[in-house]
């Protein structure tokens, strides 16, 4: 027993020791910096972006030591994610793991580098689920949450396998009180569209809304049982200039049925911004059309 835990430490230490290699100081905040990963050896970076407070005077702090100036590339903040250039070459981007990998149980580090050391700790990957949405509106290819406890500045740095694989990209912003990582493929593809325009472009319509049941009658007529009550019509929002009201049931959107906020997000994708659509309403019981350009959502 005693050989086998000296085996696991060493093994342990090794990973640190490794990917530690990769992670890096975000100094993009008034309180205590955060952490990055190192994506490509000419100076991306990816980090946490709620950690990124300010879009000028950002510096990386690297493992050697040095502390280089860096602008902010893109952020999304759906996903929680910002992209940075750093002004620095020939760094150590660590392995990313891939999606069939991930187990309940599987042994990971934490990594952070909110100092000049990398920080550890130690749990397992102790929830996985399917794709969800987070709040803000972006798409998380798979729910990934760990016991590993998360410092005060382990946000952007990774959840990492004893096989030296990044598993996802440590956040706190998400879910409050849980330690949640973003997975590898939503963080590959976040960073790609990032460092190609800068920005995640989501629509939005401007609105609050709750699900309702419908009454019988527009039930039957309608062909489902809800739709989305609109609480709240923003003054010269998207939905406002299509003609929506308070009051408005909306159910349906360019001819997809809409049955609860999760089905609306899901529709106002980036190849829908600035697109006129048809909406389908409930306005005094009586069924209506309306048609709305759908807007952007801001960052």
């Amino acid at each position: 027993m005693t050989e086998l835990l000296s085996e696991l430490s060493q093994a342990l230490v090794k990973t640190v020791e490794a990917v530690g290699a990769g992670v890096v100081r975000v100094e993009a905040r008034r309180r205590l910096p955060a952490s990055g990963i190192v994506w490509s050896p000419d100076g991306v970076v990816v980090t946490a972006n709620h950690v990124v407070e300010r879009d000028d005077d950002i510096r990386i702090g690297l493992p050697d030591g040095r502390a280089v100036p860096a602008r902010l590339a893109g952020r999304d903040a759906g996903t929680d994610l910002a992209v940075l250039r750093a002004e620095a070459k020939n760094l150590t981007p660590p392995a990313w793991a891939g999606p069939d990998t991930l187990q309940v149980g599987t042994l990971a580090l934490a990594l952070g580098r909110p100092g000049q050391k990398a920080l550890a700790t130690l749990g397992i990957v102790s929830a996985l689920d399917e794709a969800w949405r987070t709040p803000a509106g972006g798409q998380i290819d798979h729910y990934l949450q760990t016991d590993a406890v998360m410092y005060p500045g382990f946000s952007g740095g990774p959840l990492v396998d004893i096989e030296q694989r990044i598993l996802g990209l440590n956040t706190s912003a998400l879910v409050e009180g849980l330690s949640l990582s973003i997975p590898v493929t939503t963080v590959r593809q976040t960073v790609e569209t990032l460092l190609t325009h800068g920005r995640v472009r989501r629509g939005y319509l401007g609105i609050g809304a709750q699900p309702v049941r419908l009454s019988e009658a527009v039930s039957k007529q309608a062909g489902q049982e809800t739709g989305l009550l609109l609480m709240m019509v923003e003054p010269r929002g998207p939905a406002e200039r299509g003609g929506l009201f308070l009051g408005d049931i909306l159910i349906a959107l360019d001819g997809q049925p809409l049955h609860d906020m999760d089905d609306l997000l899901a529709l106002l994708g980036n190849g829908r911004v600035g697109a006129a659509v048809p909406v389908r309403i409930v306005r005094g019981g009586q069924l209506q059309e309306a048609r709305v350009t759908i807007g952007e959502r801001g960052t």
